[in-house]
């Protein structure tokens, strides 16, 4: 679960990037949050996952705050960022083992897990390779297998499905639906409004760092579909 409470986030003292911002993301969710570029989405993602500070409000990881338990709120969080920003000197199958050692994966289990998302995303011809020889689509898939080999509670995602071929796209859909399923807690930015309509049981829209809804996708399809619902909540047509 993640339960975020009255966070404001303002860089420089002056610009506010997110305003008493309050959502919570419950054991089993797979929960879309969409809003234009500079809306304040990867500055949220950023402070739940505790790369960003923030004086104003909380957030909750598993009922451990990111301000003031930040090491055992992080044990339960699994990141994918937008810009893989990886070790390039490392191999492929170096960087995975590294995370895995972080989260005390076992040997047995690590391997197992490896070898499942390695052929899951077609990558593990590869996980030999230096990371620096890797195109963006295979640093993104070996983010992807860093975070899953862990079995994360809660898998946090920027864009996740930016720069993936269709192949990985429909796997990693199908492996967020099996997590949530498990009982996992899953908060995704994206642009893809299609992609979020097909996959995800709620969503939260922001504005200019200001949320202006929350709630089921079922709910936001009783518009036809969420690109019309989200259009005409930008035009603040929706009374």
């Amino acid at each position: 679960m993640i339960r975020i409470e009255n966070f404001s986030k303002r860089y420089n003292k002056e610009v506010l990037a997110v305003a008493n911002l309050n959502l919570e993301i419950n054991d089993g969710d797979i929960y879309a949050f969409i809003g234009h570029n500079g809306a304040g989405k990867t500055t949220t993602i950023k402070a739940i996952v505790g790369i960003l500070s923030f004086e104003e409000g909380d957030i909750y990881i598993n009922n451990k705050s990111i301000k003031t338990d930040a090491l055992m709120a992080k044990k339960e969080i699994a990141y994918i960022p937008d810009n893989p920003d990886l070790y390039d000197h490392l191999k492929g199958i170096d960087y995975i083992n590294f995370i895995a050692d972080i989260y005390q994966v076992p040997k047995q289990r690590r391997l197992e897990l490896i070898t499942k998302y390695g052929e899951m995303f077609e990558i593990t011809n590869n996980l030999g390779d230096e990371i620096a020889s890797y195109s963006h689509g295979m640093k993104q898939k070996i983010a992807i297998i860093s975070a899953l080999v862990h079995e994360p509670k809660v898998l946090i995602l920027d864009e996740p499905f930016v720069g993936l071929d269709p192949v990985s796209t429909h796997n990693l859909k199908q492996e967020m639906k099996n997590l949530a399923a498990q009982g996992a807690s899953i908060f995704f930015s994206t642009h893809v409004l299609d992609v979020a309509e097909k996959l995800c049981n709620k969503i939260a829209i922001i504005k200019k760092g200001e949320l202006i809804y929350q709630g089921s996708m079922e709910e936001a399809l009783q518009k036809g579909s969420l690109e019309n619902f989200f259009m005409e909540l930008e035009h603040n047509e929706i009374k």
